[in-house]
């Protein structure tokens, strides 16, 4: 496994690949890796040939200072995890190779950056679009790997390269799950051991939702997670929605469409935790 820092050394790697007509896939992440990223990084080795990771904690998306320094850094362990799994190059970028200059990308991002994510973690997404930009400028992926646990943010890198024409291929891959259901985060690991206890609740409740959807409307299913959420001692609900899993276009009857998505994000004291569960019609 190679381990580079300088965009030089990518682009020189990317280039031998291709001349020999291997496909190139690439996994984006800020590090501290559990098995949901080594989830996405089998997913890319099964389907191209040259896998490439990258590990760069994003200051752009970050609205919070605290959150920014608090994020865990782990990267000697994170190396030895990718090693284990088979990736062919992992990408440490420092944050004057990313932004050599005041670099930020001019994509529009609308509504998608007013709801949800986007109206609780204000300038979030725009971090997030302009460094993925970076990205995949640099390192030209035949197909670029993405959890669906950040729903939101799927789907507005999925809307950027369509919009954009970029020429390649994003695919989402399924959230990966601890065995009481918590969904798998690098912020679980900030969690006190009290907090990590309550923090399942959170996708019990999605759940318990999905089987209650024919008797509740959407206006009362919302009051219900509410409740149920803010009744634990632990947590805190901030938003839960219920939306077009295609658009994230919040839907107002059970009947409105086909696919419909359930989004949520909550408190465990400091540590903020989403999720989401698809409930179909």
């Amino acid at each position: 496994m190679k381990v580079v820092s300088t965009i030089n050394a990518v682009q020189q790697e990317v280039i031998k690949q291709k001349k020999v007509h291997r496909s190139v896939g690439f996994v984006p992440t800020m590090g501290a890796l559990h098995a949901g990223h080594l989830n996405l990084l089998r997913r890319a080795k099964g389907q191209t040939d040259f896998v490439i990771v990258s590990i760069f904690v994003n200051p752009k998306q970050f609205n919070d200072k605290e959150d920014l320094s608090r994020y865990p850094r782990p990267l000697e362990k994170d190396l030895a995890k990718l090693e284990e799994s088979g990736c062919d190059m992992v990408f440490t970028p420092s944050e004057k190779e990313i932004y050599p200059r005041d670099f930020d990308l001019d994509y529009p991002l609308g509504y998608l950056d007013q709801i949800m994510e986007g109206k609780h973690r204000r300038g979030h997404f725009r971090g997030v679009v302009t460094v993925v930009n970076r990205l995949f400028d640099i390192v030209q992926p035949d197909k670029a790997f993405f959890g669906e646990k950040d729903y939101q943010q799927l789907t507005i890198i999925r809307k950027m390269v369509k919009d954009l024409h970029l020429p390649f291929i994003i695919v989402p891959c399924p959230i990966v799950r601890e065995p009481d259901g918590l969904a798998m985060s690098s912020r679980n690991a900030l969690l006190s051991a009290e907090q990590r206890i309550h923090a399942p609740l959170i996708f019990k409740t999605l759940k318990e939702a999905l089987h209650l959807k024919d008797t509740y409307t959407i206006d009362q299913m919302k009051k219900w997670v509410m409740d149920t959420i803010n009744a634990d001692p632990e947590l805190k609900l901030e938003y839960f929605e219920i939306v077009d899993a295609t658009d994230l276009k919040a839907v107002s009857s059970w009947q409105e469409n086909k696919q419909i998505i359930a989004c949520i994000a909550a408190w465990a004291g400091k540590i903020r935790l989403i999720d989401n569960l698809k409930f179909s019609s």
